[in-house]
């Protein structure tokens, strides 16, 4: 569910040498699966150190969201240009720069003097990992030219991240134990030795590539806005006059993104894309699905502690069973998808999620522990599932040429539903007296966000083919079918 989609560089290519004549190609793998090991471990250790880390500051709920909503912006809002930096500056390259400003993020995150110091260590975090991901697979296929190997690649790519989400949450409770500052400590030697291999392998090459600053800044500033509205928003209520401004920021750099992404010669997200029927319902489904998966982690993460006593490295096992099923859904919806068509997997992982949800709102207050670890299996599963079939079904239907564009933005819906969850879910919980009605609401939002994207698949197949945009941007009419 968390392993991102994979941008264009995982089109086959021309055939080439085999992976062990090509120099410096086994310290490159290396380096990209610790990489990007690292940075999908961070995406999940947080959670679980939360408690400990509003302990440490003596910070209510809303500067816990910040974060982690801190990190998930900043990778959320360059993830959109961030393939451009990586062909402009050359795929090892950026890699090394990615991880290297994460790295180094990790550090002052780990040496926070406070809290305003944690959450901006983590909005560099975020920019860095948002390099790092394009960054890595660009650099796969140069390293490995040959197809066969390049996707036994990209398959370790793949394992690489779903075992990094798995291990992040009992990782964050067993590191907790000694400090909360460990869960950021420990990506220092790993990237390390990350950065070390890397300078094994070849330099990449660099490529003219225009960058779009106005649409840059704008996606950050509507984003940043948006997220800091809602969240201030459960803390001051919607007529504080701070709220408004951000709300009127959040609308104006909005238009602002539209227009350069309009007018501009070389936007980020060109509109025609933007405008097809199968790039706008995926960016929704995204946004639903980890409006889901990351709400749920964040609201339980608290919830095993805060309401049932657990310790951060029980609360971390209790994580366990879901990501480790995760970890295996991608084959289970490949073959789903082959044998029922991409839509089949899709929708049916989205109701495993909506099912899950419910019945966790159905679940008694003095409900067993286990019942709760139980039940966030089929969420977890279905979301994996869905993601695995969406990705496929994405990039079937748009050109080589777009394809990384597409990912980008798919990628950069998901953060954000997982951000404005986060933000959402906090205030509802921010009261501990209320903490399980709070809960019980944001599941339902949840599910009703996720039962929404289900109805719109479906109704969106009913329709028929819709207008065909330029050849340029979509080769397939079609909706989101077979």
């Amino acid at each position: 569910m968390s392993t991102p989609a994979s941008p264009a560089s995982l089109q086959v290519g021309a055939t080439g040498t085999s992976p062990q004549s090509e120099p410096g190609a086994r310290p490159a793998l290396a380096a990209v699966l610790l990489g990007f090991f690292t940075i999908m471990v961070d995406a999940m250790i947080v959670n679980v150190a939360l408690p400990s880390i509003g302990r440490g500051f003596d910070s209510g709920m809303t500067g816990l969201q910040w974060v982690v909503d801190g990190y998930t912006l900043a990778f959320a809002a360059f993830l959109l240009s961030a393939g451009a930096v990586s062909d402009r500056i050359g795929a090892r390259q950026a890699f090394a720069c990615g991880l290297g400003l994460f790295v180094a993020a990790s550090a002052v995150c780990a040496l926070a003097p406070n809290l305003g110091v944690l959450v901006a260590a983590r909005l560099v975090q975020g920019a860095g990992a948002a390099l790092v991901v394009p960054s890595s697979l660009s650099l796969l296929r140069e390293t490995f030219p040959h197809p066969a190997a390049r996707a036994k690649a990209i398959a370790l790519w793949g394992v690489g991240g779903s075992v990094g989400a798995a291990a992040g949450p009992v990782a964050g409770g067993l590191l907790t134990l000694v400090d909360w500052r460990m869960i950021f400590f420990v990506n220092l030697p790993v990237g390390a030795v990350a950065l070390v291999l890397l300078r094994r392998a070849q330099r990449s090459p660099r490529q003219e590539v225009p960058f779009d600053w106005t649409g840059q800044v704008a996606a950050v500033a509507a984003m940043g806005a948006l997220t800091y509205a809602v969240i201030e928003a459960g803390a001051d209520g919607f007529g504080a006059g701070q709220v408004l401004v951000a709300f009127a920021v959040a609308i104006v750099a909005a238009v602002v993104y539209l227009i350069a992404q309009a007018r501009g010669g070389h936007p980020m997200t060109p509109l025609p894309l933007l405008r097809s029927r199968t790039m706008s319902l995926a960016a929704a489904i995204g946004f639903a699905l980890n409006v889901c998966f990351y709400g749920m982690i964040f609201l339980l993460g608290l919830y095993l502690q805060q309401v049932h006593g657990l310790s951060a490295l029980t609360t971390g096992v209790a994580f366990l069973p879901m990501t480790v099923l995760t970890s295996f859904m991608g084959p289970v919806a490949a073959r789903f998808a082959t044998r029922f068509g991409a839509r089949m997997p899709v929708i049916s992982g989205q109701c495993l999620i909506a099912a899950g949800l419910l019945a966790m709102v159905g679940l008694p207050a003095d409900a067993p522990v286990w019942l709760t670890i139980v039940l966030m299996v089929p969420v977890g599963a279905g979301g994996a599932m869905a993601v695995t079939a969406l990705v496929s079904l994405l990039l079937e239907r748009v050109p080589a040429e777009r394809a990384g564009v597409a990912s980008g933005v798919l990628n950069a819906a998901r953060q954000l539903g997982g951000a404005l969850a986060v933000a959402v879910f906090g205030a509802l919980v921010a009261d501990r007296t209320g903490f399980v009605s709070g809960l019980h609401t944001s599941l339902l939002i949840a599910a009703a966000t996720v039962a929404a994207s289900v109805v719109a698949t479906v109704l969106l197949r009913t329709q028929g083919p819709h207008q065909t945009p330029a050849p340029a941007v979509e080769t397939d009419p079609r909706p989101l079918e077979r």
